[in-house]
């Protein structure tokens, strides 16, 4: 470290970060069934580009992040990151005024932009803040700070926008006036503004706490380990089999968690149940997920290393997966949010295993990481369009199933062979 500050000064400013991660993106869970009603749109595959939109900005930004990151710095990129995502939740205006579905898209894709930049910079810093061993117990505090504010965020913004969604829902369906339709829509999108109005005023006073923070940089964390590169002759990040797989695996890890985050609310839906009861399914998950972080920060490395914690929760999401496709009901809906329980220690395992080594391609090869949350917005799209597809989509509990199994039987490879390819 280039600065005499503890890492406990650092892991409590970082946190606020995962914080304010956790809440912007696990809004996207309440924001799919309110776009789909205030925006009219007529099938879940559209509704569910909510989540498309927002980690697609993952994989086209995080390699330029780096590199922004090379000029500024960390702590500045850390601000330029917040002020971005702010500039992203303003877009909400216009779109609410609009009932713009289009430009709510372009808003989420300026806040994950901006997310882009601060996850490039925050995992890594995490990781090698201190021993590489004990990360994961580490990102295991992130993630309570993550998943603690996402189980936060659906409840306020579902409170907020949500309230009395069931009879609001089905008095639009029955009004045939096109004019009196329109004003209970215009009204409906309107209760978006204020809150991402707030959002944003919170995000760019964050940006100014960490520009004046003395947040030290980790330049030479990176030079301490710069031998490793030069023992073993490396010249590109290509030559790091298992950091390319772990973006494999983060890819399919942030596919299966926001589809049990996100989908859920859908999922409970599909199957006859209402809005009003739907809309807090998310935090269910969130929830679910917490615990494992608690768990994980008393069980790794002490019980268990990264790669066993990895293995089993690999194991737990396939249990769990095929559960879920011979259920139904809140039986099913339980298993979906009990799949954040599996999902909660694969991150903290997966990204210090990905980049361990890497020497002067940390940087870089945490970029690459990042880009594997694409995962994000391909998977959770799945799920709606194996269930629409033309000449008769699958059963409910089979569209899950198809979208989600694959995803843990990757992750299961790498917890067991891939992690150590090429090391």
């Amino acid at each position: 470290m280039s600065s005499k500050k503890s890492p406990a000064y650092a892991i409590v400013i970082i946190g606020i970060l995962f914080f304010v991660f956790g809440f912007v993106t696990w809004l996207n869970g309440t924001l799919i069934p309110f776009l789909k009603l205030a925006c009219q749109l007529k099938s879940d595959v559209q509704a569910f580009l909510v989540t498309s939109a927002f980690y697609m900005a993952y994989f086209f930004l995080a390699i330029p992040s780096s590199y922004i990151l090379k000029s500024t710095g960390f702590k500045n990129g850390m601000a330029l990151g917040l002020v971005v995502m702010a500039a992203g939740s303003l877009v909400f205006i216009p779109a609410a005024n609009a009932r713009s579905f289009p430009l709510f898209l372009i808003g989420l894709f300026v806040q994950a932009a901006g997310l882009a930049l601060l996850q490039t910079a925050s995992n890594p810093y995490i990781s090698i803040v201190g021993p590489i061993e004990s990360a994961a117990k580490r990102i295991s505090i992130m993630g309570i700070c993550n998943k603690g504010a996402g189980a936060l965020s659906p409840l306020i913004l579902s409170a907020l926008i949500l309230k009395d969604a069931g009879p609001l829902e089905a008095k639009i369906l029955a009004t045939t006036n096109v004019a009196q339709k329109e004003i209970l829509l215009t009204e409906l999108a309107s209760r978006v503004v204020m809150p991402y109005i707030v959002i944003a005023i919170v995000l760019v006073l964050l940006a100014l706490m960490i520009k004046k923070s003395s947040l030290p940089e980790i330049e030479a964390a990176d030079d301490n380990t710069a031998a490793n590169a030069q023992k073993t002759a490396k010249t590109s990040i290509l030559q790091f089999p298992y950091l390319l797989l772990g973006a494999v695996c983060i890819f399919a890890y942030v596919g299966v968690e926001v589809l049990s985050g996100d989908a859920i609310g859908t999922y409970g839906k599909t199957m006859g149940m209402s809005i009003d009861k739907t809309k807090n399914f998310t935090t269910y998950t969130l929830i679910a997920m917490l615990v494992g972080y608690v768990a994980g920060i008393f069980i790794i490395p002490k019980y268990l290393s990264q790669q066993t914690a990895l293995k089993l929760s690999a194991l737990v999401g396939l249990l769990f997966c095929v559960i879920i496709y011979f259920t139904d009901g809140f039986t099913a809906i339980t298993f979906i949010a009990l799949l954040g329980l599996a999902n909660s220690l694969m991150w903290p395992a997966i990204f210090p295993m990905a980049i361990d080594k890497l020497g002067v391609f940390t940087k870089i090869g945490s970029a690459v990481l990042v880009m594997g949350i694409v995962g994000g917005a391909v998977v959770p799209l799945l799920y709606p369009f194996l269930k629409t597809v033309e000449g008769g989509g699958l059963s409910n509990n089979l569209a899950f199933f198809v979208s989600a199994f694959p995803c843990y039987l990757y992750i299961l490879f790498y917890a067991l062979k891939g992690y150590k390819i090429g090391k």
